[in-house]
């Protein structure tokens, strides 16, 4: 039996990507709340909406989840990539589905040119070709501003197959 991918981009600003084995797909930006921070300044944050998250993610499927950034210089970024992670494997773990990590390079390798640099240039580039791939998809890419969880999800279907 054939299984869904779905390539997940990490992070309150991710999306999602779904493959399915007829040969239709799917992308969604990761869902995600406001809520006020639990640090004792007067702020908000984003976190990832679970049940959400559960309910549209295919149980017959494997998926690729981004590893997220983790960078000492760069805190607050890296504990909101990190608490995301821990939420979309708690769902994943619910949903008992198999999941690989994968790193951005990996899969930017196959379809980003060496020569772009830049986060805003990779993200202008992720979107151009989610456009071109997944033109079915072309109006909520260009909202989203990238195809990441496309992009993560194509790569790992012509790699590892279905």
């Amino acid at each position: 039996m054939s299984k869904t991918i779905v390539g997940i981009d990490n992070g309150v600003t991710g999306s999602i990507g779904v493959l399915y084995p007829d040969g239709t797909n799917a992308f969604l930006p990761t869902p995600v709340f406001k809520t006020r921070s639990y640090t004792k300044k007067d702020k908000y944050i984003h976190r990832i909406h679970w049940q959400e998250l559960r309910d549209n993610l295919p149980k017959n499927s494997i998926v690729y989840l981004e590893r997220p950034m983790v960078n000492q210089h760069a805190f607050t970024a890296t504990a909101s990539a990190l608490r995301a992670l821990e939420a979309t494997i708690i769902v994943l773990e619910m949903l008992q589905v198999l999941y690989f990590y994968i790193d951005s390079k990996e899969w930017q390798k196959e379809f980003i040119a060496s020569s772009v640099l830049g986060h805003d240039k990779m993200k202008e580039a992720s979107m151009l070709i989610g456009c071109t791939l997944f033109p079915n998809h072309a109006s909520k890419i260009k909202k989203h501003g990238d195809a990441d969880g496309l992009l993560i999800a194509e790569h790992c279907l012509r790699r590892y197959g279905r």
